[in-house]
């Protein structure tokens, strides 16, 4: 559970949409699941996680984001079967099978200048469908979606802002190779 930001400060996150009518789906699966927080959490590939950011550094913070999209090009992203950070964390994702590089390169991008930080566990692109409940749910979530599959193209990533009623909300699109 992402804490409240403190004064002054909103929590941010960086990550890659995954489209519609994909995006309801997982997001349908994971409320099944029993994971209190599927309603609040959008369906995403995370290029930077929950991170703190005093309010009068967002401007600072779009700008380099603004940049870091405009270096990138789009590209295709192939989710394909299950996966699982168990016993470290109680997880089950969807897999990223193809886009994987283009996310690590993202990542790292986004993950430097005002939004340098370090991180709990290495970077490995994944969209997660269980998390936080008992391990039948999770063992639940890993055969059900096990032979998931699909294909969609990536053009852009976004900035998402924690409100204060724990819900993730997009606040800003950034396009991949710049505005068109």
């Amino acid at each position: 559970m992402t804490p409240p930001a403190a004064d002054g400060e909103v929590t941010i996150g960086v990550a890659v949409a995954v489209p519609e009518p994909h995006a309801s789906h997982l997001q349908r699966c994971r409320s099944e699941f029993g994971d209190p927080l599927a309603e609040a959490i959008p369906t995403h590939v995370t290029l930077l996680p929950p991170t703190p950011l005093a309010r009068d550094r967002l401007l600072g913070a779009r700008e380099h984001l603004a940049g870091v999209a405009a270096a990138a090009r789009p590209f295709r992203m192939h989710l394909r079967g299950t996966g699982t950070f168990r016993p470290v964390s109680p997880v089950v994702f969807v897999q990223v099978a193809r886009g994987i590089s283009e996310c690590e390169q993202l990542e790292r991008g986004v993950r430097s200048g005002p939004l340098c930080r370090e991180t709990q566990f290495s970077y490995h692109p994944h969209v997660t469908v269980a998390h936080d409940v008992g391990a039948a749910a999770l063992d639940r979530a890993f055969d059900a979606l096990a032979g998931y599959e699909v294909v969609f193209d990536v053009g852009g990533f976004d900035l998402y802002e924690h409100g204060e009623d724990g819900v993730w909300r997009p606040a800003e699109h950034f396009t991949l190779g710049g505005p068109r």
